[in-house]
């Protein structure tokens, strides 16, 4: 059996489901815009320069939800999922998704969007497994603090080490679908790299690597596949 990782946020998603949940936040009312907005642009553009510090980010994040009860925080994801994230579904992530599933890989999204945002998400594109950034709960409640390893650059590799010591399977080769820089440590640690619609740095670095870059947006998801699956 064969492992294929995905990113979630520019890569399955042709948008950024994190910065979005921040504008759907505001847009609920939950947050006080004009605070909450210059604040989300800010970790965001950190983020884009490979510089987001990544606990900072997830305690902005999730402050607003530690006052919200389960129930609460499930009816919020329902209603992004609806309207923000299905449409932002990259063209031909689905094909790719299910080019890989045929033939017997097992799928894996790996974000470093934090598990509230994703989940649905991953369940939405069918993709049973995702590596997040986990948030701390008390009683039930988000704390405003993450638990364990961030998945996020180096992290990444590091969850998904513990995630395959705690798996029976046993892996024969390792593609990793990504758009952006901080993806970088997981995609050479990977079997296959794979530039999919990248930022400016990942673009260069692939091509000075041999990688592909491809596109999940202006290319058919049988065209991506076949560039990736004899690699």
């Amino acid at each position: 059996m064969n492992l294929a990782l995905f990113d979630l946020d520019n890569t399955l998603l042709a948008d950024d489901s994190d910065y979005l949940w921040g504008h759907f936040l505001m847009d609920e009312g939950l947050v006080e815009r004009a605070d909450y907005e210059s604040g989300n642009d800010y970790f965001y553009r950190q983020y884009q320069a490979g510089t987001l510090d990544i606990h900072a980010y997830q305690r902005f994040a999730l402050a607003p939800l530690t006052t919200l009860s389960p129930a609460d925080i499930d009816a919020l994801q329902r209603k992004f999922l609806a309207t923000r994230v299905e449409k932002i579904v990259a063209p031909a992530a689905r094909g790719l998704l299910e080019a890989h599933r045929d033939r017997g890989d097992e799928l894996v999204i790996i974000t470093a969007t934090n598990r509230i945002v994703t989940a649905p998400i991953a369940a939405h594109l069918g993709v049973d497994h995702l590596l997040a950034t986990e948030p701390a709960f008390e009683n039930d409640r988000v704390t405003g603090e993450i638990e364990g390893v961030p998945c996020f650059q180096d992290g990444k590799i590091e969850r998904l080490r513990q995630w395959l010591d705690e798996r029976p399977a046993q892996y024969t080769r390792s593609w990793f679908y990504s758009d952006s820089r901080n993806d970088l440590p997981l995609l050479e640690y990977a079997d296959v790299a794979v530039a999919i619609d990248p930022d400016p740095v990942l673009e260069q670095a692939a091509r000075e690597r041999g990688w592909p870059v491809l596109s999940l947006r202006h290319q058919p998801a049988e065209e991506v596949f076949g560039r990736v699956a004899g690699r």
